[in-house]
């Protein structure tokens, strides 16, 4: 893959992050791609679907899994706007995805690198390339943003209890 085709694909999961925001979820999208074409797409959907297994990249991997017919998504790149966590990078591992391509990293939970880097695990019984940072202060400031507004939009709730209370 060319570098412009990685960001060519991250801005498409930029542009799902977007409906994850859009439904008051984390902005986070994920697209994958087979032969230069999308087979799954997804977005964060945890807070949705009550489901805190419903992350861009397990969205995206079911829906890649309908629309080829098959568990094992072989010759597959996964572009996701965040580092997979752990449990998402076990997906990766078991679904054979074989590139991962992410752009902000995950200081907390990142397992494609910054704390812990399962998708490239010798130990286990198949590695993924992962290739990291595309696009990454884009998508690192669509996040910022959105944590930001959040934290505003809660301080603003607790002044309007307060004013409440005091009448």
């Amino acid at each position: 893959m060319s570098i412009a085709e990685d960001i060519k694909w991250m801005r498409h999961a930029l542009m799902l992050a977007d409906n994850a925001q859009a439904q008051g979820e984390v902005p986070v999208g994920a697209v994958l791609i087979q032969n230069g074409k999308i087979v799954g797409e997804g977005w964060n959907q945890s807070i949705t679907l009550h489901d805190p297994s419903a992350h861009a990249e397990m969205m995206a991997i079911r829906n890649a899994g309908k629309t080829i017919k098959n568990y094992r998504l072989i010759n597959t790149t996964l572009y996701v706007t965040l580092e997979p966590c752990s449990m998402c990078a076990g997906l990766l591992v078991h679904s054979r995805v074989e590139r991962v391509v992410f752009g902000a990293s995950d200081l907390k939970t990142g397992a494609g690198g910054s704390i812990m880097n399962l998708l490239d695990d010798e130990r286990l019984n198949h590695q993924i390339e992962v290739t990291s940072g595309v696009l990454a202060e884009e998508c690192g400031a669509v996040l910022s943003d959105f944590f930001r507004m959040r934290r505003a939009e809660k301080k603003r709730i607790k002044r309007q209890e307060k004013l409440t209370r005091e009448h």
